[in-house]
């Protein structure tokens, strides 16, 4: 789940012209990461098409994740 996620995320910033942090890891705080909430949102709705679930419609709350292993952790929670 890692390594697709920073492989879409990589992509994302490539498409937009921006550069991300050179080292992300689980306590790399998102918005920090290079990429800007338009961002984040590709990100989400590409993670959605490539692995067939958005864990955020599927929350009780649903919770803006602060850091990079917070992502994580959400995706791998709500694996169907």
């Amino acid at each position: 789940m890692k390594d697709k996620i920073l492989s879409l995320m990589r992509e994302i910033a490539n498409e937009g012209g921006v550069e991300l942090s050179a080292t992300i890891g689980e306590d790399t705080v998102l918005l920090e990461s290079g990429l800007d909430s338009l961002g984040f949102a590709i990100l989400i709705a590409r993670l959605e098409e490539d692995l067939g679930y958005d864990p955020f419609t599927m929350m009780d709350e649903p919770v803006y994740p602060q850091t990079f292993g917070e992502l994580i952790g959400i995706y791998q929670r709500f694996k169907p």
